[in-house]
């Protein structure tokens, strides 16, 4: 394992040296600005008090969703934690089901039962939105032991965040994952904050890539503020994963500009942390090479900012018009047996 950091440092020299289509970037930057502009409505139906309960909003995190989506193939499958409505348009439910799930609605991803944490789409290999914390850890190493044994070349992108790394199910789930050389992506989004700790006041190992290595397992550390660094990361990975070779553990260093959830303030870090990171946008940055490179025109950068303010217009109504679930949804969709014995109705 002493060539991980090799590894890192050739990785930054390949990363400025590859170039990608201008296919390829309109797709990060439409990708990530639909999840902006989805976010920023999102809580601003919340505060009109049309989204109720828990809401995690992914601002600032936008190019882990994309970088990760534009590297693996829709068999691969994904997991994640409950910050996860960016990962879900990703991966393609559209912007009408994830809107009216957040309202409660019949027509949301699943049927208005999950809300803002529990998004499932098993058509589109998303295996959730887990409100627990560090439970996806297992499930996503459970769903690559079953890729293993039915023999496919599809992986689990397995995700959660800098908190979970601290969870007991994260060392039982690494170990068996090596030992069994399992198809599964660990990935840590590490925003540097879980909730409203840092860090470096809750782990001696501050630097979370390295616990991969006292598994022996090949890890590594990604700008997660950059969907071309996270595409590459994730490319490298996959290939890794799918020669049979095993699990790989990235963390991926982001930002979240909102605090842990819609009740936090924040008031935990400055204004100047915030600023730098902001000054740092994936968005910002992404548009302002595409036009400065002449990789598109401005006009085409118009384009998809229209479309995507007519789409979150048009996934808004959508979630107002649509009806509440109906009482009797209640025991739908909960168990696999219709006469399972110990339903009550």
């Amino acid at each position: 394992m002493g060539s991980v950091v090799e590894k890192k440092a050739s990785a930054k020299k390949r990363s400025n040296q590859v170039t990608y289509s201008k296919e390829q970037y309109l797709y990060w930057y439409e990708l990530m600005l639909r999840i902006r502009r989805f976010e920023e409505r999102a809580l601003m139906m919340y505060g009109q008090q049309k989204i109720r309960g828990f809401c995690h909003v992914y601002i600032g995190q936008e190019a882990v969703a994309a970088g990760i989506e534009s590297a693996i193939t829709k068999q691969d499958g994904i997991v994640t934690a409950y910050r996860q409505h960016g990962i879900a348009l990703a991966r393609g439910v559209s912007s009408r089901q994830a809107m009216a799930e957040l309202y409660g609605k019949a027509t949301g991803i699943v049927k208005g039962k999950g809300g803002s944490m529990h998004f499932f789409d098993a058509g589109n290999k998303y295996f959730g939105g887990n409100g627990i914390v560090g439970a996806q850890i297992p499930i996503g190493t459970g769903i690559g032991f079953a890729e293993k044994y039915k023999g496919t070349k599809n992986f689990c992108v397995t995700m959660f965040g800098d908190g979970a790394a601290r969870q007991g199910a994260l060392y039982e789930s690494f170990n068996m994952a090596m030992t069994w050389k399992l198809p599964v992506l660990y990935i840590v989004e590490n925003n540097g904050y879980a909730m409203g700790t840092s860090v470096e006041r809750t782990s001696n190992v501050e630097e979370l890539w390295k616990i991969g290595l006292s598994f022996e397992m090949p890890s590594e550390s990604v700008d997660g503020m950059s969907p071309e660094s996270v595409h590459e990361a994730i490319s490298r990975a996959a290939e890794h994963i799918r020669a049979g070779n095993g699990p790989y553990f990235l963390e991926i260093r982001t930002y979240r500009y909102k605090g842990h959830s819609v009740s936090d303030p924040a008031k935990y870090r400055t204004k100047e942390e915030v600023q730098a990171y902001q000054d740092r946008d994936p968005i910002k940055v992404t548009e302002e090479k595409i036009l400065s490179e002449k990789i598109a025109t401005e006009a085409e950068i118009q384009a998809i900012k229209d479309k995507i303010k007519v789409e979150i217009e048009d996934c808004v109504q959508f979630a107002e018009n649509s009806p509440y679930p109906d009482a009797s949804e209640l025991y739908t969709d909960n168990y696999t047996e219709s006469d399972y014995p110990f339903i009550n109705y």
